[in-house]
């Protein structure tokens, strides 16, 4: 099923318009995406390895979840709704949208091809979880490794060139967790 994003302009508001997800990245269109940093009792991230068959960055280390927002959708659901798919975790009632805390928001621009330009917002949301990697199902087309890492391990991964070039994140979280001890 193909999916369908507001289009916003360059100043992060949406226009009205509505384009497939593919058309978005072949014209290098304004849209929003989200970013989730699942963060366990021991202040430790959940890192995801992109799939090798990813279309762009296979085999790089990322964030523990991220996707985009599908039209008419709010960040906050799409961030909810991305942690059930991407790390097949089943999020119990207890738990609701308030529990994910955002962070910031931030814009991004790319060209991986010419047939391939991001250019988006991401709306970044931390969420704490005490969860264990064996009761995550991982979405295998997507992901094709989870591991929780420390903010000390993130730095040097992202310094070697392990992470996802996407790493604007990485210090809002570490602030975030700093001041959570």
């Amino acid at each position: 099923m193909e999916e369908f994003i507001d289009i916003l302009n360059e100043n992060g508001v949406a226009t009205g318009e509505v384009a497939s997800r593919k058309e978005i990245h072949k014209k290098g269109l304004w849209h929003r995406a989200i970013l989730v940093a699942i963060v366990d009792k021991s202040n430790k991230v959940l890192l995801q390895q992109r799939s090798k068959n990813k279309e762009k960055y296979p085999n790089k280390w990322d964030i523990s979840v991220a996707g985009h927002v599908s039209s008419g959708m709010l960040s906050i659901n799409a961030a909810y709704a991305e942690v059930m798919e991407e790390v097949g975790y089943q999020i119990p009632k207890e738990i609701s949208v308030s529990d994910f805390k955002f962070i910031t928001s931030f814009k991004d621009s790319r060209k991986i091809s010419d047939d391939f330009i991001e250019n988006q917002f991401y709306d970044l949301f931390v969420l704490k979880l005490d969860i264990e990697l064996k009761n995550l199902e991982i979405q295998l087309e997507e992901v094709q490794k989870i591991e929780f890492v420390s903010p000390f391990k993130i730095k040097e991964m992202n310094e070697s060139k392990q992470m996802h070039p996407r790493d604007v994140w990485i210090k809002p979280v570490y602030d975030y967790i700093s001041k959570s001890f």
